[in-house]
């Protein structure tokens, strides 16, 4: 049978449409059966069931319409009887579906452009199909292309088969970009829209500079040098955070290269943003030390907690440290993921000074003493009464000028506050109406059980209702808009794992969960020969080395520092730990 013209013409403009979307041409003719089929409809009524097939090697339109098998007709266009059904095939039941053949018909204007309108879109369908899944692996990659067009300050740019969109606000401050122009951007997301591009360049993207770095310096494409971390103010200046594999490769200089080729090769590409280049370190206060350059640090005070530090900077190098409105030290706290606080040693002392005369007048006024003993146990790195009533009677007696009967009254004197302190907690507890179930919830005080009846957490169910934030408040925002919301328990230095242990216990207790149950630790066997003779020797070792960890624990930072300060030089150092850390 002769192919006629007609249907040699729809099978190539069904080839030339896949060929020139990249698309499956079978996806093509099932557009075209789609709307053959809509077409029909509209000449045999819309309740008709039909059906359309396109032979994919000679393009003839077989039309067809389904009618299930019934035993009483109700719709002629859609019901056939069993009687009639056995006639086209013997096998026929009910409830089958018998497809009979219908004659061709000559499309009008509205069918045809009905069909156009389905054919479009479903080969624009198709086509962001094979999109998506051709680019959604290709997340976190460089690509390059042309710039289409702009639109509105976002400019389309043009990957050969795709088309994606580098928004305004990823776009380099003061970069411009004209029709033509060959663009290179970091491809960050790749999602299903209804409409518009559906993949999504950036250059302002902190990775962007990872990547590009990683096409300039082999060794960071080889794995040898490793990128740990990224902060930018797109256009103006970045910090790249390096550490090197290989203790004979030094990570700086192979990122800046041969009279700084390699780094000058990035700057070049992101419109001359200058690039601070500094060496990641396992320890936090070393990498935030590093991450301030070119500003000298003297002294780092981290506060884990709360994920923030205090950085002690000279006088004169306090502008250099904070930066262009904030800029180094915004830089590197995003390198860093810690909470910068910038102070001078003037501004650090100032502090230190007042703390000093706060913990004296606290001890003169709490243990009735004069200034010159406040002062001597202010001065030894005592910050409590508690530290003074549980510390080891040797500690207080080993002060210059004390003996062992002047450290038993003190330490008398701190008890008998403590215990005067607790009286009148209990008593504001019982006038607050706070059950007496609350005080068995494991790590909670007296005074904690009076701050939380302010509060009006009054019962263990109360309690148990507390999200950890309600205990030790949490920031909101971050940098300068950082806004800090106190929780019941602010300045009981209570952490946000013992704040959780108390909620978890507070529950168990209501009857809100069952108890965890704990886990027995294996019991070792005690070794025997030789190996009990190795074990003793380590044991010994251990002992000594307790020992020479308490005795340095004695010893002052900078004349009794409080716990988490570390000098800049010794940074991250275990020995330099202030006293009672």
């Amino acid at each position: 049978m002769a192919v006629s013209a007609n249907r040699l013409e729809l099978l190539q403009i069904a080839d030339a449409v896949a060929r020139e979307k990249v698309i499956d041409r079978q996806i093509v003719l099932a557009a075209m059966e789609d709307a053959i089929q809509k077409a029909a409809r509209s000449r045999y009524g819309s309740e008709t069931e039909v059906r359309a097939e396109i032979n994919p090697k000679t393009g003839e339109i077989a039309l067809s319409r389904l009618l299930q098998v019934v035993e009483r007709v109700e719709n002629d266009a859609t019901e056939i009887t069993l009687e009639e059904a056995r006639r086209k095939n013997p096998a026929a039941m009910i409830g089958d579906f018998i497809a009979e053949a219908l004659p061709p018909f000559d499309f009008g204007r509205i069918a045809a452009q009905s069909a156009k309108q389905v054919i479009v879109q479903k080969v624009r369908d198709a086509e962001r199909d094979r999109q998506y899944d051709e680019f959604k692996d290709r997340v976190g990659e460089i690509v390059n292309g042309l710039v289409k067009r702009v639109e509105y300050g976002n400019v389309i740019v043009d990957l050969g088969r795709a088309e994606a969109i580098i928004r305004r606000d990823e776009l380099i401050p003061r970069e411009t970009f004209r029709p033509g122009d060959r663009v290179r951007a970091y491809l960050y997301d790749v999602r299903r829209e209804t409409r518009g591009p559906q993949i999504f360049l950036s250059r302002t993207h902190p990775q962007f500079m990872a990547k590009l770095f990683g096409q300039e310096v082999p060794e960071i494409y080889d794995g040898i040098v490793e990128v740990r971390a990224v902060a930018r103010d797109p256009g103006s200046r970045a910090k790249i955070a390096v550490i090197s594999r290989d203790s004979s490769i030094d990570p700086v200089g192979a990122c800046v290269g041969m009279r700084g080729s390699r780094v000058q090769a990035v700057v070049g590409e992101l419109q001359g943003e200058k690039i601070d280049i500094i060496p990641w370190s396992q320890d936090e206060a070393t990498f935030i030390v590093n991450a301030l350059q070119p500003a000298e640090v003297v002294k780092v005070v981290l506060d884990e907690d709360a994920e923030r530090i205090e950085v002690v900077v000279p006088d004169e190098q306090l502008s250099l440290a904070i930066g262009r409105r904030g800029q180094n030290v915004r830089l590197a706290s995003q390198l860093t993921g810690w909470d910068i606080d910038i102070l001078t040693e003037a501004e650090e002392s100032e502090r230190r000074q007042k703390e000093f005369v706060e913990r004296t007048n606290l001890f003169m006024e709490a243990l009735d003493v004069d200034e010159v003993v406040g002062q001597l146990l202010a001065s030894e790195g005592f910050r409590t009464i508690e530290e003074i009533a549980y510390v080891d009677l040797g500690e207080i007696a080993s002060i210059e000028g004390f003996d062992e009967e002047t450290a038993q009254e003190i330490q008398m004197r701190a008890n008998e506050h403590l215990e005067k302190i607790e009286a009148e907690n209990e008593a504001k507890r019982i006038e607050l109406g706070v059950a007496d179930e609350v005080r068995e919830v494991v790590g909670i005080t007296s005074g904690m059980l009076v701050a939380l009846g302010e509060n009006d957490v009054k019962s263990i169910e109360d309690l148990a209702g507390c999200a950890t934030d309600d205990l030790v408040g949490y920031t909101e925002g971050r940098g300068a808009e950082a806004k800090r919301h106190a929780g019941f328990l602010d300045g009981f230095e209570l952490s946000r794992g013992d704040a959780e242990a108390m909620i978890m216990d507070a529950r168990v207790r209501a009857g809100w969960i069952e108890a965890p149950a704990e886990e027995e630790a294996p019991e070792e066997e005690a070794p025997e020969g030789e190996y009990a003779e190795d074990a003793d020797y380590a044991d010994g070792e251990a002992y000594e080395a307790e020992a020479e960890a308490e005795a340095l624990e004695g010893d002052d930072v900078e004349g009794g520092a409080d716990a988490g300060e570390v000098p800049a030089g010794e940074a991250g150092e275990d020995d330099a730990q202030a006293h009672r850390g």
